[in-house]
């Protein structure tokens, strides 16, 4: 599913790399975290996989396809496979709950008669199926962290990332969201978390990724 090889990045302007030499391997159907403290290169991972940023050296493979060297006109093709769940929503906040859910779809150009029934699908797989005419302004911080979730899943992507989603969350909305991680994982969807949060990560055995200042710990 994901290969990484020899891979490294750093951004212009100098100082240290944002990550030197990473290989693993996550297979299809894995659930796995990345962990490491601020400023460690978890996000930067994420970013690689999704080709919003490039490798300077080494490959980061993709379901065969090596996006180290994809076109920027292939890149929507690689991202209609991968979703992306993140820290902040990034919900639109004038738009319904159903709206902000259904968003990649419409991108995507899919049917308007499909587009609201799998964003219904979405929101009911996430539990906010009754919130769907809402704002987000009137759904608290783990209800839009799920809208978040069911936006990211409503696709139907093979790959699920997500960037410390429980990083504005308390401990038992955390516990919550990665359950549903979890779930998504059994029904055979491939999960690859990045997060600080060592205590939930702790009472799950899954494969764990440690970052230390852009390197992968032994």
């Amino acid at each position: 599913m994901i290969r990484f090889h020899n891979v490294s990045k750093a951004y212009k302007g100098g100082g240290r790399p944002a990550l030197q030499g990473i290989s693993f391997h996550l297979q299809q159907g894995e659930m796995a975290y990345i962990t490491g403290h601020s400023g460690a290169g978890k996000t930067t991972l994420l970013k690689l996989i999704m080709g919003i940023e490039r490798a300077n050296g080494g490959q980061v493979i993709f379901n065969g396809h090596d996006i180290t060297r994809l076109a920027e006109h292939e890149l929507p093709f690689l991202r209609r496979q991968i979703g992306m769940v993140h820290q902040n929503y990034s919900l639109l906040t004038d738009r319904s709950i159903l709206d902000n859910v259904a968003l990649p779809l419409i991108i995507m150009g899919v049917e308007q008669s499909i587009v609201e029934r799998e964003a219904r699908m979405a929101l009911e797989r996430v539990g906010l199926q009754n919130k769907a005419n809402f704002l987000p302004l009137h759904l608290s911080g783990g209800e839009q962290q799920r809208v978040d979730i069911a936006r990211a899943i409503v696709h139907r992507p093979q790959l699920l990332l997500a960037d410390e989603p429980t990083g504005n969350l308390d401990d038992k909305l955390s516990f919550e969201i990665f359950r549903l991680f979890e779930e998504f994982n059994k029904a055979g969807t491939t999960v690859l978390i990045a997060t600080h949060d060592t205590n939930i990560i702790a009472q799950r055995p899954k494969p764990c990724l440690v970052l230390e200042e852009g390197h992968l710990k032994s």
